[in-house]
């Protein structure tokens, strides 16, 4: 990490070491977020958690260039349970990126990770994350984040690879006037089943969510998103935008959306638009008549249908992004 982050006070570490050198903060926030009674999954990663990055950042210091990290499962028949703790004080900010894989074994493997993270009042937290798994991958994550006052946090995400993954990441808004914003793809091929989505809690007047999901199925990949948006009694005067387009490129692929959308007020304003369908013929006749072959029609559609996605990444991470698009066409993930 450069030195003039660490002269403000930034700590940017792994796990162990933060629970050793900084018990205060690590007691004070560990599992507080994701409590460990949330699901099964989460009770066994409280078990068994090892790894992970821990990052707090002091108030009023804003981080110019994104932390990274990255996770890699490299055993067979193995559990990953690494645990990632993101505190942003009062009017700080950052961005935070994490990348995890896994090469492909025959035995089938579990990752059971947890991400908390704590944007507190008038911060600003974006954390991105690309997930390119093996094909024998469970991926059972589980995200979180408390928005305080004010505040703004921000996810994307990229889901790619695994046999099966249940992935929704979380905002609980419950400063006034918070805000989330959540942009995410997911690309299910052959014997993939990606059931992922977005949950929000509005629990304070005046708070703001938009939700962007987009999926893409092919040769009889399974797609699902699936959402909760609860805006309570006592968040008057809110807003929440959500969108989800699905994206199949034969007549073997699904798709499904299960939103749920459970609205306690009559003082907000609420939308939701769903879209699914497959290429166009007509736009794959008009790409061949201009040079192009049948297969590169079809990626630059897909690359164009992920386009938002990608503008929201760095762009080292965005090439890498439309290169797992393009290796997921030719069916050479996994």
């Amino acid at each position: 990490m450069k030195k003039e982050l660490l002269e403000q006070g930034v700590i940017y570490t792994d796990m162990e070491t933060a629970v050793r050198e900084y018990p205060d903060i690590v007691k004070a926030h560990f599992m507080k977020c994701v409590p460990i009674y949330d699901h099964k999954f989460v009770a066994l990663h409280g078990a068994v958690w090892s790894g992970g990055s821990f990052v707090y950042v002091p108030k009023g210091v804003k981080v110019e260039i994104p932390l990274q990290s990255y996770f890699r499962l490299n055993s067979p028949e193995s559990g990953q349970f690494e645990h990632t703790l993101i505190i942003v004080d009062e009017g700080a900010s950052l961005h935070f990126i994490e990348g995890c894989s896994a090469p492909k074994y025959n035995k089938v493997n579990l990752h059971a990770g947890c991400v908390e993270l704590y944007v507190k009042d008038n911060a600003y937290l974006r954390y991105s994350t690309i997930e390119n798994w093996s094909k024998n991958m469970l991926n059972l994550n589980t995200k979180k984040a408390i928005v305080g006052k004010n505040a703004k946090m921000d996810w994307v995400s990229g889901s790619f690879g695994s046999k099966i993954s249940m992935l929704y990441p979380m905002s609980i808004l419950n400063g006034e006037g918070a805000k989330t914003e959540y942009t995410g793809i997911s690309f299910a091929g052959k014997g993939q089943n990606l059931d992922t989505g977005f949950k929000v809690i509005h629990n304070a007047p005046n708070t703001s969510s938009v939700i962007n999901s987009k999926s893409i199925s092919k040769n009889g990949g399974i797609a699902t998103y699936r959402s909760l948006v609860r805006i309570n009694e006592n968040a008057k005067n809110s807003k929440c935008t959500v969108s989800c387009e699905s994206l199949m490129l034969d007549d073997k692929s699904r798709s499904d959306t299960i939103p749920v959308n459970d609205v306690r007020t009559d003082d907000v304003e609420f939308s939701h638009e769903a879209k699914i369908g497959k290429i166009s013929d007509q736009s794959i006749f008009y790409l061949m008549s201009r040079g192009l072959s049948e297969e590169d029609a079809k990626a630059m559609i897909v690359r164009g249908f992920a386009d938002p996605i990608s503008k929201a990444l760095p762009m080292e991470y965005a090439v890498e992004m439309n290169n797992l698009i393009n290796l997921e066409l030719e069916g050479a993930i996994g």
